[in-house]
């Protein structure tokens, strides 16, 4: 498999918040050839503490983010710890950073290093689903279809509410890594289903535990990345919202009536924070849409199954058929 990584030079940005990002980068990844025609092209956004490294299982033969077929281009989000961060940041106090900023500086990178100027598809898990709704919406015909796995087109007051959880726990910490060891704790909660817990799901996961599967996968996750990254990102996360830009002046459903690509909403039936319902109510607005559940006890982790056989063919078979379409 072809791939290659890099780092695009944005220069200082205007941000929508207000304040510049001074100096900003993206580093990014690319995954089989660019056809000639530049129409097969897909945007791979990544999600929440994750780098490319984290969610590039998806890219391979025997999926549907399929290298052989389609070029491949994963930019890793503002604020992850790769591309300019608080922890990498030397211009000053890091500014507030949001989905627009990200999605726009995106489309740049596509445009100027590789000439696309209209996409196959965005793909999108989490807060890479936010950003997928955020090209649909913002730049029109030129996104042919999109994917919102386990996401949503405005973070809903629920999930809100989850995130100041996290949110007050990092900054109530006595120190950074006491802070990250709470935080995973918090998240296994709600990242999982009640049914995985009351199966005991993750002894097929290889711990010996439920203190041991909290030690060494949450915890140990959020333990990779700096705190102010992920309080940067949440804020993000938090303030997702589709409308809230000069086009749509805070009417979402304007904003998911504009969109004109094909979206597949593929939401998680036992997600704690990115719920169907949110999905079922945007539904109505688009042009052209389908929604899918995934039939899962995994919680919000079942829209990014890697090591799950089940939701991974789940997944496949209805991003193929969008792709197809």
């Amino acid at each position: 498999m072809k791939t290659s990584e890099g780092v695009y030079a944005c220069g200082d940005i205007a941000l929508q918040r207000g304040g510049t990002l001074k100096g900003a980068t993206i580093v990014y990844k690319t995954f089989g050839t660019l056809n000639a025609k530049r129409d097969n092209v897909i945007v791979y956004p990544t999600s929440y503490s994750a780098h490319h490294t984290d969610i590039e299982w998806l890219v391979d033969v025997k999926n549907c983010l399929d290298p052989s077929r389609y070029f491949i281009v994963i930019p890793n989000m503002f604020t992850n710890g790769l591309s300019t961060s608080p922890s990498n940041y030397t211009g000053g106090a890091f500014p507030e950073v949001t989905s627009y900023d990200n999605v726009t500086q995106q489309r740049r990178l596509m445009a100027e290093l590789f000439g696309v100027d209209r996409v196959k598809l965005v793909y999108g898990w989490s807060m890479g689903a936010q950003q997928a709704y955020h090209w649909a919406a913002l730049f029109g015909e030129s996104v042919e279809r999109i994917v919102v796995n386990c996401g949503s087109a405005r973070t809903a007051p629920h999930n809100f509410v989850f995130l100041e959880g996290v949110r007050t726990t990092l900054l109530a910490a006595r120190t950074e890594e006491e802070g990250l060891r709470a935080m995973g704790r918090i998240y296994a909660g709600w990242a999982l289903s009640q049914t995985f817990y009351r199966r005991e799901m993750w002894r097929g996961q290889g711990f010996t535990s439920l203190e041991d599967f909290l030690v060494r996968s949450w915890e140990a996750n959020f333990l990779r990345r700096k705190r102010a990254d992920l309080l940067a990102q949440l804020s993000t996360w938090q303030n997702g919202d589709i409308s809230t830009n000069d086009l749509f002046r805070g009417d979402l459903e304007m904003a998911l009536a504009a969109i004109k690509a094909k979206v597949l909403l593929m939401p998680s039936a036992t997600d704690l924070y990115f719920q169907t319902d949110d999905n079922r109510a945007e539904l109505p607005h688009l042009r052209h849409a389908r929604l899918v559940e995934i039939p899962s006890v995994w919680g919000h982790r079942a829209g990014n199954p890697r090591g799950l056989a089940e939701e991974t063919a789940f997944l496949n078979q209805q991003v193929e058929a969008l792709l197809d379409a």
